[in-house]
């Protein structure tokens, strides 16, 4: 039974850290929350994708028109795209005519009335980062052609007539674009002229080295748009730079992003040979790494100026950009760049750290109106924990570490006097991902029943520009690691949690930073891996297209370094991993193929380590279900109770496997 009492001075009840009831429920998490995402702006019209876990995950277009919010794909449509493996802009949407990829099949649909007409019917092509021609007639997409079983997706950029009347199974688009590795970002200019896009081949990753193309962009009477004459704007002289997320502003002059001054910044590109032009040089970064197709960190706006999203030490920031000066703006907490709404205001994803997230509109300097809200929290100001951003040694000597540190919070509870809160300790994916101040039930799960948590923005992360991202060049399982454990020293040398209680969880990339970890240091007491990688030699032979040579960046070229490899598996740590793990697996996960936590698991009992292994049916990287999510934040709550013999009786039992005669070879 969990030991009570209530303090006389505060009114709060005390109980043991890790064991307070929290009103943060797994129905909230898992059924009563959608994640929203895309907004775009179309006249009046304000568009974004909400996924919903109650209809398994299904991603919903909706829109917001009049005072009036509808949903404009019906069931069973799923708007997403699998291009890349994680997807990104799905849909376009010009003069209220929408084109929007269906996830399930890959297939490309219209909408011009109520009801959706069928473009292409995918047959092993999938689209995304849909753009609309200028007059709306055409649309620019990329495509991934997997009709080839035994070769790599083919990429192209491709343009489809939405006005011509074809046969939807023979309908592919026509090819503008072709022979480049990866290709993204179809941009046209407002007056038809010319078309942008940036491309890259192996084994370069779209942060590593890019390059931002332009062609003239011609049409003759009805037939498709082609391209002539490209040159390349940037990113072709040697060096490697990351030129990302091109734009053309409103007097139809090229804007992109680089990060050839060691940041991502916003410059402007003339369509000749001109060297390009910094708009507003900054030591902060104006950009975001391409895992996903469609992200926008900037916006021309009419009058000339540009808004920008800026992220400095991590946090973000709205500013305005004209004639080379800086202007803070108040517009909330966006994750990404707000878009301008015809007649006034923006309209963008807030995403603030002590509410759900939300689809607003509004003005600068003026509480937004908020279209909607993934979920209305049943949380009272206490029960909310803050991100502190702090700032540790590095323990290689070479500056700062940077984490977003978030105390326990609960408005009925708090700790025993004298008392330190055990400590989850958060490692992000990618690994080339960053740790965010956003609101997030991976935080407020644990903070309101007694845990504190660090979310570690380890070497590699973005955010704090390229020279920390390319700390965990050929470091991955080094770096990432080596931060972690220094992040947790920190918290347990000033006395802010328990040393003796520290847990670790992450998923993908982040699952090898959590077993790397538990094998390197005595500092954890268990440890989750949500679709980790455990296996880098099988990574390097068995993954998709978009991550196909990241390794060889992260860890070296395979087969060359395969002693490397070796090393940095945490299949080849096993021996030194003493304390229980959890694995949660998605059975369709094609990033990080069952297999990898399958051969973990099996070498762990076979050593005497207690462990589990939950699969779960339907779902990839990442998990969408309700009953999926619900179970996986379940089962790692109990897992962390049992594991720190926590005095309260767990809703399920993790049942933890060893080997009854572990073989010790």
């Amino acid at each position: 039974m969990t030991q009570s009492s209530t303090s006389a001075t505060t009114g709060t009840e005390v109980r043991p850290y890790g064991t307070w009831p929290s009103p943060v429920s797994a129905a909230l998490v898992a059924g009563k929350t959608v994640s929203l995402s895309d907004v775009r702006v179309d006249g009046r019209d304000i568009y974004w994708i909400e996924g919903r876990p109650a209809e398994g995950g299904r991603r919903v277009l909706v829109r917001a028109r009049a005072g009036q919010v509808d949903d404009v794909t019906p069931a069973p449509f799923d708007v997403g795209t699998r291009v890349h493996e994680y997807g990104g802009g799905a849909y376009a949407v010009c003069q209220g005519v929408i084109a929007f990829s269906n996830r399930r099949d890959g297939s490309l649909w219209l909408v011009e009335g109520e009801t959706p007409r069928c473009l292409s019917t995918g047959a092993g092509l999938w689209y995304a980062d849909l753009t609309f021609s200028p007059d709306g007639r055409f649309v620019f997409c990329v495509r991934e052609d997997h009709r080839a079983e035994d070769e790599e997706p083919a990429a192209a950029i491709v343009v489809l007539d939405c006005t011509a009347t074809v046969d939807p199974a023979f309908n592919g688009g026509t090819p503008l674009v072709m022979g480049p590795d990866f290709l993204s970002s179809p941009r046209p200019s407002p007056d038809g002229r010319y078309m942008a896009w940036i491309e890259w081949d192996h084994p370069a990753m779209p942060w590593d080295a890019t390059r931002l193309r332009v062609a003239t962009l011609l049409q003759e009477g009805d037939d498709p748009p082609r391209l002539a004459a490209p040159w390349t704007a940037a990113g072709d002289d040697g060096q490697m730079e990351s030129v990302i997320e091109p734009c053309w502003d409103t007097a139809g002059r090229l804007l992109a992003l680089s990060d050839r001054s060691g940041w991502w910044n916003l410059y402007r590109f003339d369509t000749t040979s001109s060297p390009p032009v910094a708009l507003a040089p900054m030591e902060a970064e104006i950009g975001q790494p391409h895992w996903v197709f469609g992200l926008r960190s900037y916006v021309p706006l009419a009058d000339g100026s540009i808004l920008a999203m800026v992220i400095n030490d991590g946090d973000t920031r709205m500013v305005s950009i004209r004639d080379g000066m800086v202007t803070p703006l108040d517009l909330g907490h966006p994750s990404g760049c707000p878009v301008p709404v015809e007649g006034d205001g923006f309209a963008w994803l807030d995403a603030p750290s002590d509410n759900a997230a939300a689809v607003v509109r509004g003005l600068p300097g003026h509480a937004p109106q908020v279209l909607r809200r993934a979920t209305e929290l049943p949380l009272a100001a206490a029960d909310i924990a803050r991100p502190a951003p702090i700032h540790f040694p590095l323990p290689d000597g070479k500056g700062t570490g940077h984490a977003f540190f978030y105390a326990p919070a609960n408005a009925r509870y708090r700790g025993p006097d004298g008392e330190r809160p055990p400590l989850v300790v958060v490692a992000h994916g990618g690994p080339t991902g960053r740790a965010n101040p956003a609101f997030s039930f991976k935080v407020q799960w644990w903070t309101s029943r007694g845990f504190a948590v660090v979310d570690v923005n380890y070497g590699g992360s973005t955010g704090f520009g390229r020279a920390y991202r390319q700390r965990l060049e050929r470091q991955w399982g080094v770096v990432d690691v080596d931060d972690c454990i220094a992040a947790c020293q920190y918290l347990a040398t000033t006395g802010q949690v328990d040393p003796a209680r520290i847990v670790t969880r992450g998923s993908s990339a982040g699952g090898l930073t959590v077993l790397l970890a538990l094998a390197r240091s005595s500092l954890f007491a268990a440890g989750t891996s949500l679709y980790g990688v455990t296996d880098l030699r099988a990574l390097a032979q068995d993954t998709h297209k978009f991550e196909s040579r990241y390794l060889d960046t992260l860890v070296g070229p395979y087969p060359a370094d395969e002693a490397t490899y070796l090393a940095r598996s945490p299949i080849t740590q096993v021996a030194d991993i003493r304390v229980p793990v959890l694995f949660l697996q998605g059975l369709d996960d094609r990033v990080v193929p069952p297999a990898q936590a399958r051969s973990m698991v099996a070498a762990l009992r076979g050593r005497g380590v207690p462990c589990a292994l939950y699969e779960f049916e339907g779902e990839g990287h990442g998990f969408r279900q309700e009953s999926t999510i619900r179970q996986a934040w379940e089962l790692e709550l109990a897992f962390y109770q049992q594991v720190l013999r926590l005095p309260v009786s767990p809703a399920l039992h993790v049942d933890l496997i060893a080997d009854p005669q572990p073989t010790h070879a």
